[in-house]
């Protein structure tokens, strides 16, 4: 058995280009985040106008981001955009219950600390991960 022949179906030159264009914007994104929360730690001490210019760098790299993803979406086959949107949406649903259940039980005080946007975007990523290997599952 050849090595194309072992690969899942849809799996192209394309879908390579578009899935490491997706990667590349994601960890661009990534940098960018980074500079903006440590950058007005340690770089530039809280400078308002240097803070205000990263996080408008990380907006735009964010948006380049969306649209790879969009690309790599599109880029793959009927059964691979079925999977991928069934994923997505039980991980929107979830964060967003979630996120506001998390959200009220600071408001009305059940919880000590404030809530804080990194649990919900850890559950996101650990939803998303866990329902597509679900779905790829029940599909393949």
């Amino acid at each position: 058995m050849s090595a194309a022949e072992t690969r899942p179906s849809g799996f192209d030159a394309s879908n390579r280009h578009h899935t490491l264009r997706l990667a590349q914007w994601t960890g661009a994104w990534l940098i960018t985040v980074a500079l903006a929360v440590f950058g007005a730690e340690f770089l530039w001490d809280g400078n308002v106008t240097l803070s205000v210019l990263a996080i408008s760098l990380q907006i735009a790299v964010g948006a380049g981001m969306i649209l790879a993803n969009k690309r790599h979406l599109l880029n793959l086959d009927e059964l691979q955009q079925r999977i991928q949107l069934e994923a997505m949406a039980i991980t929107l649903g979830i964060t967003l219950i979630a996120g506001i259940a998390y959200s009220s039980l600071d408001i009305v005080n059940v919880i000590a600390s404030d809530a804080e946007i990194s649990y919900l975007v850890m559950l996101m990523g650990i939803t998303y991960l866990v329902s597509l290997l679900f779905v790829r599952r029940r599909y393949l």
